[in-house]
Formats: C-alpha cells, structure tokens, sequence
C-alpha cells in the first residue's frame, strides 16, 4: 500500500519562489517526498507556524483526529519560524491582526513592519518567536501525543532552516542554540530530523530562492523533498510494500 505522509509545517512547506501556493502543488517538498516514495501527502500548515501552532493544530483540529487514523508518518516540519526575531511579544505582534478600526490596523502594522528590522538589529535577534526550550517542550509534547494514539507511527521532523531576509535585519542569532536543542531533543525522543541547513542553506544565503531572503525556489523545494524522502525511505518502504 502507498505511505500516506502527514505534514505539519510553516509557510516553508507551501510557499514557492513567487508566493504560496495550494498545498496539492507538486512542486512544494511534501509532494515532492511523498511522490518518491510512492504516496501522497497531506498538509496541515500556516504562516509563521511554530512549534506551538502545531501542537494546538493537533490537538484542536477535528480533520487532524481524523487524518491520524490513516497515515504512515508524520513530518514535523516546523522550528523554523520559532528562530526569528520578535521585538515584540508574539501576542502582541500577532494581535495586530485585531485592532479596529481598519485604518489605525493598517497604520501600527506598517509602522511595525517598518521598525521590525532596525529592532532586530538592534536587540541582536532576541527575543525569538518561541524560546528553545518551548520548541523542544511543544514537540517531545507531541511525540508523546503520537505515540499512545498510535505506537507504531512513524514520526520524523526537521531542523531550523537559516534566512537573510530583510524583513528581520538577516539578523538569526537564535537559530544556532535551537538548531542543538532539537537536535539533542531529537536524539533521546528517537525522531530523525532532516537538517534544512545543509540541505537549502547554499540555496537561501547565495539568493537563488524566494526574493523575500527566507522562502525557497524550486530548486530549494527539490532537494528538501529528495532528502526528506531519502531519510524516510528506509523506513515507509519496507511497510508500503
């Protein structure tokens, strides 16, 4: 039988050289994996996911229960976005979205927007979107989640990719210590983790990607995918077969 991949990520799982895209494109990484290893992937994802956004996604959402129940793996491709720079506290910066009327929400988030990369810059990349220890916290929580609903599950993640965009004053600082916590997480909770560094780091910081210093081209989609299935492969093939 076909493995049946389920994916959580942040807009790196849906956004090409030119903007998002539907996540049944076939050139974004998750199809891309799963079609080489045979399957199909489902995507449950938004812009600036964290690692926390995934885990109220798989705890709040009924299509998520449901997807559960019929997949062979699951992808945690969030940690990325918990890295960037915050200058505000993240309830803040995400209740702008909230403020009424619509004219003075328009005018604090450009005003935001605006200021975002000289505070970046200015406060040397702190405080992240989500803290380390949070990152890794959301994630073993999750592991644990999967793993009594469904011992047999295969689960598989990623690290932190890199950036230098100008919307965060290619300003990163945060990434290095998470890379490590997750990758120390990684290893006791048994989840291989794909490290987008090596794999799209060349293709983020030479500029071949996205024009915004952070998403990726196709190319970038291409390999991610490749490695992605390759570190799955052993695993998902011997079942699917």
């Amino acid at each position: 039988m076909a493995p049946r991949l389920l994916v959580f990520g942040d807009s790196l799982s849906f956004h090409g050289p030119d903007g998002p895209l539907a996540a049944d494109d076939a050139r974004l990484w998750p199809n891309i994996a799963a079609e080489a290893l045979g399957g199909d992937a489902d995507l449950v994802a938004g812009f600036g996911w964290t690692a926390r956004d995934a885990w109220w996604s798989l705890t709040g959402d009924p299509r998520v229960w449901a997807d559960l129940h019929h997949v062979d793996a699951v992808v945690l491709a969030i940690g990325s976005m918990d890295t960037l720079p915050s200058p505000l506290p993240t309830y803040l910066r995400t209740g702008l979205r909230y403020l009424r009327p619509d004219q003075l929400r328009r005018v604090v988030r450009k005003t935001y927007l605006a200021a975002q990369p000289r505070l970046a810059v200015a406060f040397r990349g702190r405080p992240a979107v989500l803290p380390a220890k949070l990152t890794v916290r959301y994630l073993d929580e999750a592991v644990g989640a999967l793993r009594v609903l469904r011992p047999e599950l295969q689960i598989f993640g990623m690290l932190p990719s890199v950036h230098r965009s100008d919307s965060y004053g290619r300003v990163h600082t945060a990434r290095s210590g998470a890379a490590a916590a997750m990758a120390a997480w990684g290893r006791r909770a048994d989840v291989p983790l794909l490290d987008l560094e090596a794999v799209v780091g060349d293709h983020v910081l030479s500029g071949r990607g996205n024009p915004d210093g952070m998403h990726w081209g196709w190319e970038g989609h291409a390999a991610v995918g490749a490695e992605m299935a390759r570190l799955m492969a052993p695993v998902l093939r011997p079942a699917a077969t």
